[in-house]
C-alpha cells in the first residue's frame, strides 16, 4: 500500500462550538463543545486514514499549544512526525449558531517560524519515505512564498508524486516548478491566482486546462461548491454537479475532496474515478457538524451518487 505523507506547515487546535445565538457583549453559553487536530495537512492524513489508507502527518508545533496538539492527533491514531517551532500553535474556532442556522469560523494567524524552523523541515522532507506527499493549508508568518515549490522540487526528483493544496504565494509559487502531480484550487483561488472572474464551467475549464497544458500541473481539480467540481487532465475536461446534502458545517470539505482524490490515485484508480471519489467525500464532510471530517460509510454512499452523475 502506497504511504501519503502530509504536510501541515501552519497547523491548528481546531474548536467547535453550539450556541442557540451569538450576542455582543454578552456571555454566551456554548454546549457541544469539540476538538480536533487541525490543519489542511492534518485533516488530510484524517481522512486517509479513514478510508483505509497509510498516511503520516508531517507538522510544525510549538508552545503549550503544540503539546496538546500532539495530544489530539494521537487520539485518532495518526503517524505524525513533528517539527519543533518556538512560537505557539494556533486555535481556530468554529461557531454554529442554532437560530440562524448559520456558522461563524474564527481563524487565528499563526505563529512565525524561523528561518532555521522551516529549514529543518527541509532537511527532515529530503529523504523523508512516501509515495504521494500533501502539501496542504497555508504557509506561516517566515516561511517564504517559494517553500512548497522548493519541496514540490525535492520531492518529485526522486519520484514522489505531489498534491498542492494552498492558497495566495504557496499556490501561485508552488506551481511554478512544474512539479506537481494534482492540484485542488476552490474556485475562489482559481480566480485570484489567473486574476481573472472566470464565469461560468467554459472559462473555469480554459483556465484549469492552461495549468495542465503549460505543464505546471498533471491534474486540476477545481472544487466549485454548490457547483459540483472540474477536472482537468490531459487534454480532457471533466464537470460535475455537486451531490445534493443537508449542510451542517463546511469545514474540512476541501481537504476531505484532496484526502479522497489523493487516496484513490495511490490505489492505483485512474484521474476521472478518483476525481468522483473525491467529490462524494467533500460532500460527505458537509454532512459532519463542526470541526469533523467525512466518514468512510458517507463516502461510500455518495460514491453511488457521483457514479450516476
Amino acid at each position: 500500500m502506497a504511504m501519503i505523507a502530509t504536510l501541515t506547515m501552519n497547523p491548528a487546535i481546531d474548536v467547535a462550538y453550539t450556541v442557540p445565538r451569538v450576542r455582543h457583549t454578552h456571555k454566551v453559553r456554548t454546549h457541544g463543545e469539540h476538538y480536533d487536530p487541525g490543519g489542511g495537512g492534518i485533516n488530510v492524513a484524517r481522512v486517509v486514514s479513514r478510508l483505509g489508507g497509510m498516511a503520516r502527518a508531517v507538522y510544525l508545533a510549538g508552545g503549550a499549544t503544540g503539546a496538546a496538539l500532539d495530544g489530539l492527533i494521537d487520539a485518532h491514531s495518526i503517524a505524525r512526525t513533528r517539527i519543533p517551532i518556538e512560537g505557539n500553535s494556533r486555535i481556530s474556532t468554529a461557531i454554529f449558531e442554532e437560530e440562524s442556522g448559520k456558522e461563524y469560523r474564527f481563524v487565528a494567524a499563526g505563529p512565525v517560524v524561523s528561518d532555521d524552523e522551516w529549514r529543518a523541515c527541509l532537511a527532515l522532507l529530503e529523504g523523508f519515505p512516501c509515495q504521494f506527499i500533501v502539501l496542504s493549508g497555508s504557509l506561516p508568518r517566515g516561511v517564504p512564498g517559494d517553500f512548497y515549490a522548493r519541496v514540490a522540487a525535492m520531492m518529485a526528483a526522486r519520484g514522489v508524486r505531489v498534491v498542492l493544496d494552498s492558497s495566495g504565494e504557496g499556490l501561485r509559487q508552488g506551481l511554478a516548478a512544474g512539479d506537481v502531480y494534482l492540484v485542488k484550487p476552490s474556485l475562489g483561488e482559481l480566480r485570484a491566482l489567473t486574476g481573472e472572474p472566470l464565469e461560468g464551467v467554459d472559462a473555469i475549464g480554459r483556465a484549469a486546462g492552461e495549468i495542465v497544458r503549460s505543464g505546471k500541473a498533471a491534474h486540476v481539480a477545481v472544487s466549485m461548491g454548490h457547483e459540483g467540481a472540474l477536472l482537468a487532465a490531459g487534454d480532457r475536461i471533466l464537470h460535475l454537479p455537486a451531490v445534493p446534502v443537508e449542510a451542517r458545517s463546511a469545514v474540512g470539505a476541501g481537504d476531505s475532496f484532496v484526502a479522497a482524490m489523493t487516496f484513490a490515485m495511490a490505489q492505483g484508480w485512474d484521474a476521472v474515478a478518483a476525481f468522483r471519489y473525491g467529490i462524494a467525500a467533500g460532500a460527505a464532510a458537509v454532512l459532519t457538524p463542526g470541526t469533523d471530517l467525512c466518514h468512510k460509510a458517507d463516502v461510500d454512499r455518495l460514491h453511488a451518487e457521483v457514479l450516476v452523475a
